[in-house]
């Protein structure tokens, strides 16, 4: 059961979003928050599996929430989702800076709602790959970290630690790609493939697919523009 914290000011958001939901036979609601204040508190008592955050939220917005979140809770055990009604502005950029697994858009249609909730309980990214390449070709050499206190964590050295293989499946990751997709690519196993994402996150001390995403491009390893691997 995949149990999930609601997190926005408006309560006709959180009732559509409950309507939803509730529908879902793997899926449990544990609480609702009306400001980032409130989905920090009751994430830290209550330990949801997935917080589905909103950005702009009076008090404390969705970015310092995600991030007093991550804060505190360093093993990624609660996973934070962002639902947003902006693409791909300054909102997103810091959400995933803060330690965000994602983010949807607010008019996501329902089935991908809750599979993209999924992805996310599994460990896999939502961020479509069309839209990570658009974001990462705004911010990535612009001298913005996304990697929260990177620091020299993208240089090339790291890319050392990584096997051959490793930096073939970090470069699929970093185009979008699912483990199965990945799989179909490079004549793998699903569960192989999901056993070098997992060495790859370990060994460049990333703590989901969305940074391993942002590593890629910032270490060099995969540009924007270069197009999908083949």
């Amino acid at each position: 059961m995949i149990r999930l914290l609601l997190a926005d000011d408006q309560a006709l958001v959180r009732t559509g979003f409950r309507m939803i939901l509730e529908n879902a036979d793997d899926m449990q609601i544990i609480g609702e928050a009306i400001n980032g204040a409130e989905a920090t508190e009751i994430s830290l008592d209550r330990q949801p599996d997935i917080v589905l955050m909103d950005v702009r939220m009076p008090d404390v917005d969705g970015v310092e929430a995600t991030r007093r979140i991550c804060a505190e809770d360093p093993h990624a055990h609660i996973r934070v989702l962002i639902l947003t009604t902006f693409d791909l502005d300054e909102y997103v950029y810091a959400a995933l800076r803060a330690g965000a697994s994602g983010f949807l858009l607010k008019d996501t249609l329902a089935p991908d709602l809750l599979s993209a909730i999924r992805s996310v309980a599994r460990g896999d990214s939502v961020v479509a790959p069309s839209v990570t390449r658009r974001l990462l070709e705004r911010y990535v050499g612009t001298g913005h970290r996304i990697v929260p206190g990177s620091g020299n964590l993208a240089s090339t050295d790291r890319l050392e630690l990584l096997t051959d293989r490793e930096r073939e499946v970090l470069g699929h990751v970093a185009y979008g790609l699912t483990n199965a997709e990945i799989a179909g690519r490079l004549y793998l196993s699903e569960g192989t493939v999901k056993t070098h994402v997992h060495r790859v996150l370990s060994k460049l001390g990333l703590r989901d697919r969305v940074q391993a995403v942002v590593y890629a491009y910032e270490s060099g390893l995969v540009r924007p523009g270069s197009g999908d691997p083949r």
